[in-house]
């Protein structure tokens, strides 16, 4: 990368407010953040999240699985049937994982139904607790990177812990084709019980949301005290006295029974690896060599708490608890999978579960790159090796396997803005090759696992056409995409690269049909046949998913799906009072879904016509009436911390263009806010006059300077310093007269 194609902080500035502001900040790390995340918001009601137990980005999340599942295997409304150590947290469509399961027991054990009813749950970051029914056992789990640590005080002197190598989460048959959807379906598993108080296996199962290759979840398991009798199972068989049960295509699972326990509380430490049963083992012997629950459960809360205070916040005592709540979920995914690749040995960092960075571009990404730097980019040089080993990077990945791809080849995006906002040891010449890759080679078989669907239309003909699904949503993205190409060549030097590809930006034109009306409102995204006529009538409002036009959305939705160049939509729209018009009916109308991606900037639009009094208006309302801290407290998916992120970015009072070097002003909820954004850089944000009702920021300055613009640049802040709003009740003329940056500027 050649440094000098940025701008940079004089030294003189970063003398004068950067380095007072790490006296006055330097403690901010110490402070205790972590009780106010409750991992419960967004259990119910669509959210999705994991609950239970884990480290941020670990491998091991370990939560409870009820009857009827879930995609995160939590459902507040039924029995406990185990509690594995693999999960997702946040995801639609089908179940993922759901490994490895342990459930006390106790009388007879009866394998058609050993589930239990369940009450007193629990859930802080790193531990989860609850009393269940059948038997009367307290439940209490904790975790570090690669191993699940389970304590269960049993009320009786006798009892059982049931480990079940096979079981997975089933949901999702409904959804896709084929006879299992996009549920998961079980290859095999094998059990062999090493002693009175060991175990180890495994499980190997396909499929999924993502349909993927059968991965393998690998376990070695130990007890603090030894079982006067031990048993295993298959299928429903039981074998007393039985120390193996071979993989043959059927769960398996052992017994340790306790006839007369020498103390109430039985624990279990279990490590998973996806190498092998002798890594699992490795894994658990380093990471937790002792029986001190407690002092795992502290440790793990530390680990919260210092990653959850590189942001400290100051409001209401809600707002935090939404707000670090969000934070929390927002290191949830993808996992920290280093070591622990089955499929090819590298020096480089593994994560597995971007799931997806179709959602995850768009703010996960941004927030991570802005206060984990270090991780992120871990994250990019784990997608950058994807495609050195595998051919594609991936849009989604789970269980070691890429799908699946919604619209864009989203990396291209990732890699786009992390130059920008000069991410430095990355190898972006390889991240051009890749972009490159999706851009111009079809990936061929099953489009929906990597690449673009539809290339050879969108190269030839400018669009994708509706010989394809999600025609008009495809060629949306991969418009914006064309665009992070552009910028990441064009900061590479390489100048034909970059102008193909800015002009490929707009391609969505080619998909606008000006004549188009519907609410009173002209013009519009609209599928093409190849040949160039548009399809006849459809059902304008149709919404779905896959063999559809537009991906979680209509095209009222992706009509506004331009980031790359909002004046030429603008334009394209009208000018400014139709463009204007426009927005207000996508409100009014009901149109807007805060809780799908594909909508997650357009609140933010009309500060591209210098409105941003009504950015203001908007966000501020949406977050007051959408974001709460009760279960349900999520508009949707959480989208491994998509969603979550969305409400960081606006309580903090400013949101990324993802792929490019801005942020919007929009309206904060904090009072004020310091930022750790790197080694000794801290970013403190104040806002004066800040209440419910003072949305509008009336004036603005960052680094002391006066800053008229509702929208500032990563290097206004990629040293530190301070953002001042100063709020007020009413609209004002600030932030009105100079937009944020479009491609049509380049011309």
């Amino acid at each position: 990368m050649k440094k000098s194609f940025f701008p940079t902080y004089s030294r003189r500035l970063f003398s004068a407010f950067v380095v007072p502001l790490l006296c006055i900040v330097s403690h901010t790390r110490a402070q205790s953040v972590v009780h106010y995340a409750d991992p419960l918001i967004g259990s119910e009601g669509g959210g999705h999240v994991f609950v239970g137990a884990c480290l941020p980005f670990g491998m091991v999340k370990l939560g409870p699985d009820m009857v009827g599942h879930s995609n995160s295997g939590y459902r507040s409304d039924s029995p406990i049937e185990g509690l594995s150590h693999t999960h997702v947290s946040g995801t639609g469509g089908g179940a993922k994982y759901g490994n490895i399961s342990v459930m006390p027991a106790s009388g007879s054990i009866d394998l058609t139904d050993y589930t239990s009813g369940w009450n007193n749950e629990k859930n802080t970051p790193g531990y989860f607790s609850v009393q269940l029914d059948k038997p009367k056992v307290q439940a209490e789990l904790t975790a570090t990177h690669s191993v699940g640590f389970h304590r269960y005080t049993f009320e009786g002197n006798s009892g059982h812990i049931l480990i079940e190598a096979g079981h997975f989460l089933f949901t999702g048959s409904e959804y896709g084709h084929g006879p299992f959807g996009e549920a998961q379906q079980l290859v095999g598993s094998e059990i062999k019980v090493l002693s009175n108080t060991q175990a180890e296996g495994y499980v190997r199962v396909r499929g999924g949301w993502n349909y993927g290759e059968a991965y393998t979840v690998y376990f070695y398991a130990q007890l603090n005290q030894p079982a006067s009798a031990v048993g295993t199972w298959k299928g429903t068989e039981k074998h007393a006295g039985n120390r193996l049960e071979y993989d043959t295509g059927e769960k398996t699972g052992a017994w340790f029974s306790f006839s007369a326990l020498k103390q109430k509380q039985v624990m279990v430490k279990v490590g998973i690896s996806f190498v092998s049963t002798n890594k699992a083992k490795a894994n658990l012997q380093k990471e937790i060599n002792h029986w001190d629950f407690d002092k795992i459960k502290t440790k793990a809360e530390v680990t919260w708490n210092d990653a959850l205070s590189r942001i400290i916040i100051e409001g209401k005592k809600s707002l935090k608890t939404i707000f670090y709540t969000g934070l929390y979920h927002s290191m949830l995914m993808p996992v920290d999978r280093t070591g622990e690749n089955p499929l090819w040995k590298s020096d480089k960092a593994y994560y597995d579960d971007y799931y997806a960075i179709w959602d995850t571009f768009r703010t996960t990404n941004p927030l991570l790159l802005l206060i984990m730097q270090d991780r992120h980019i871990a994250m990019l040089e784990s997608l950058l090796d994807i495609y050195k080993h595998e051919g594609y990077m991936p849009d989604a990945r789970s269980g070691n396997s890429n799908g699946r791809t919604q619209g864009g080849s989203n990396c291209d995006i990732l890699f786009a803005e992390a130059f920008l906002k000069e991410l430095e040891g990355l190898d972006y010449q390889l991240a051009l090759e890749a972009m490159l890759k999706n851009a111009e080679v079809p990936p061929g078989g099953n489009e929906q696992q990597a690449g673009r669907g539809g290339l050879r239309d969108y190269n030839s003909i400018g669009y994708v056409s509706y010989d394809f699904e999600r025609s008009g949503s495809r060629t949306m993205e991969y418009a914006n995409c064309d665009y992070a190409i552009a910028t990441l060549a064009e900061g590479l030097g390489k100048k034909q690269i970059a102008e193909t590809y800015y002009s490929k930006s707009s391609n969505w034109k080619n998909l606008w049909r000006d004549d188009y009306e519907d609410r009173d409102t002209k013009g519009f995204i609209y599928p093409r046949l190849a040949n160039g006529d548009w399809i006849p009538e459809y059902d304008f409002m149709e919404y779905g998913y896959w063999p559809v036009k537009f991906y979680e959305g209509r095209s009222w939705n992706y009509s506004f799906y331009v980031p790359h160049d909002v004046r030429a939509l603008v334009d394209r729209s009208g000018g400014k009072d139709l463009f204007l018009k426009r927005l207000d009916t996508f409100f009014a109308e009901g149109l807007y879904d805060v809780g799908n991606e594909p909508d997650f900037l357009t609140p933010a639009w009309y500060s591209y016509v210098g409105e941003y009094p009504q950015t203001a208006q908007r966000t501020h309302a949406i977050m007051k009436d959408n974001f709460t801290t009760m279960r349900d407290g999520l508009p949707g998916n959480d989208d491994s911390g998509a969603m979550s992120s969305w409400y960081i970015f606006h309580a903090m009072g400013f949101y990324p263009v993802a792929g490019q070097d801005v942020y919007l002003v929009t309206s904060p909820l904090i009072t004020h806010a310091v930022m750790d954004i790197g080694p000794d850089k801290k970013l403190e944000i104040e806002v004066k006059n800040a209440s419910a009702k003072n949305m509008y920021v009336t004036s603005m300055t960052i680094n002391g300077e006066v800053w008229e613009k509702a929208w500032f640049q990563h290097k206004d802040i990629a040293q530190g310093g301070k953002i001042t709003f100063t709020m007020g009740s009413k609209p004002s003329d600030w932030g009105k007269s100079i937009v944020p940056p479009s491609n049509s500027d380049r011309q």
